[in-house]
């Protein structure tokens, strides 16, 4: 790829797979953005939405694969866009490259809020006087970067380790949290429940409220782009990188529907629950009881920290690459190595850094968690969608080993038919009425970014970026090499 190597390569299939399977993280998904799901449609859309958007994201990872194969590369999407476009190659590797950027800070901080949320609702159950409060969550949020930033300091090894621990720790409490909803509860809602339509959004288009609820699992499956961040420290990537990518969604759609499932049929009192402010938590009350319930929820805190170290992780190497461009102030920081971990720790703590800026609005307004969470998943989808439109264009597209063949160019038409529905979904009003404190920030902030990275793209970045670099002939490169 005309890079020489600064990591090492020490992720072997399984922990390639892991990542994405973290971040993705059905039980962190599924728990944190239930409660919107049930005044979005309710469980007809909560679960048959499940299954569709499932099968739309499939697409979007074929396609992804793909591309992972042919280019395996830290910089995954923006190294990719540089490469497969005809024309403007800097433009399009520069854009899609904040836009990955700034949905993986998002990414991070979004899952480190919601742990501190649940977190505090943890508190709560067990100290009833304790008093939940916006600044404690973001509060807690700070500690929880800082140690998944310390975490991401050391050795590769290590990360690799606690990936493998968090797919475990999924597994294993899917299996708890499931048999718990399903042999526990005395009552379970009949199972025509499924088909049961609620629109509590405010607006009266029924067909509108279900579309917004389909951004339950749009949220959820997420950051399954590590696996392709994660090429240049994975064995023989151009295989494992895609391979991956598919595992980790299909793994997650089959036992995330199981999870959807368990807790629609939970369900004791829909209205009541509908209304709290953590409805998944009081169903786990409601069927369960307190003691079982605390016991479940520390496994979704667990998850979610998983998630986020995992997140980090990918928005570290993503940093690293397209540092090691030049595309960021202060590249020359941020895209070195430590000489005894062999990891861009410079990288990670502006990771740190960044998701803690974008957490912080949280001290003033509740709806902070809302807003992160768009320009996570506008963020990176677009970033998605950008090399696999590309990909499309191109009709003398050299795959890699692991491909698509005949069928590459219509999974990759889907792929970006979905992306651009998903995002203008996720830019819409998704609560009626439109108040400072229900609107959906993500429009702005998404043009905050794009106006930015344009006028800085015009002012200086067009004369110096023109894409991924090339180090030189592979010899010179393999001379290069510090490992």
């Amino acid at each position: 790829m005309g890079y020489p190597r600064k990591l090492t390569r020490r992720f072997r299939a399984f922990d390639n797979f892991a990542i994405s399977f973290t971040i993705i993280n059905i039980i962190a998904g599924i728990f944190s953005s239930f409660g919107y799901g049930m005044g979005a449609g309710g469980p007809r859309v909560l679960v048959f939405g499940w299954i569709g958007v499932s099968v739309m994201v499939l697409f979007v990872g074929a396609s992804m694969g793909e591309i992972a194969s042919a280019y395996p590369t830290s910089g995954a999407l923006y190294f990719s866009a540089g490469k497969l476009a005809k024309r403007h190659r800097g433009a399009w590797s520069w854009y899609t490259g904040w836009l990955n950027f700034v949905g993986q800070v998002g990414g991070t901080a979004a899952t480190g809020y919601a742990a501190a949320t649940f977190i505090q609702a943890f508190f709560a159950m067990q100290w009833p006087d304790y008093e939940v409060t916006e600044q404690r969550t973001v509060a807690i949020t700070g500690v929880i970067l800082l140690l998944q930033a310390l975490a991401n300091t050391y050795t590769v090894q290590l990360i690799a380790l606690l990936n493998r621990i968090s797919v475990w720790w999924l597994l294993i409490g899917m299996v708890v949290i499931v048999s718990s909803l399903t042999v526990i509860p005395a009552h379970h809602q009949s199972a025509s429940f499924v088909t049961h339509f609620a629109n509590n959004t405010g607006f009266s288009n029924g067909v509108y409220g279900g579309m917004l609820g389909l951004l339950v699992t749009s949220w959820t499956f997420t950051g399954f782009d590590g696996s392709f961040h994660m090429s240049e420290e994975t064995v023989q990537a151009t295989v494992n990188a895609p391979k991956g990518i598919m595992r980790s969604i299909t793994y997650s759609a089959v036992i995330g529907l199981m999870l959807m499932l368990a807790l629609v049929y939970a369900i004791q009192d829909y209205a009541a629950e509908a209304s709290t402010a953590a409805p998944p938590v009081q169903i786990l009350i409601d069927a369960l009881g307190n003691g079982t319930a605390k016991l479940l929820l520390l496994i979704v805190i667990g998850a979610m920290l998983f998630c986020g170290l995992a997140n980090m992780t990918s928005n570290t190497r993503q940093i690293f690459a397209f540092s090691r461009d030049g595309a960021m102030p202060g590249s020359r920081w941020w895209h070195s190595v430590s000489s005894r971990t062999r990891t861009p720790v410079k990288a990670v703590w502006l990771a740190a850094a960044c998701s803690l800026v974008l957490v912080l609005p949280g001290w003033w307004s509740h709806t902070a968690f809302t807003a992160i969470v768009s320009v996570n998943v506008v963020g990176l989808f677009l970033a998605y969608g950008v090399p696999i439109f590309l990909r499309l264009r191109l009709d003398d597209f050299e795959p890699g080993p692991w491909n698509l063949g005949r069928y590459g160019r219509l999974v990759a038409a889907v792929s970006v038919t979905w992306i651009v529905i998903s995002s203008v979904l996720f830019m819409l009003p998704q609560v009626s009425p439109i108040t400072a404190d229900s609107f959906n920030y993500a429009p702005i902030a998404l043009g905050a970014v794009l106006i930015i990275a344009t006028v800085w793209w015009f002012a200086t970045a067009r004369r110096r970026f023109q894409g991924p670099v090339s180090y030189g002939r592979p010899d010179e490169v393999a001379a290069m090499d510090l490992i």
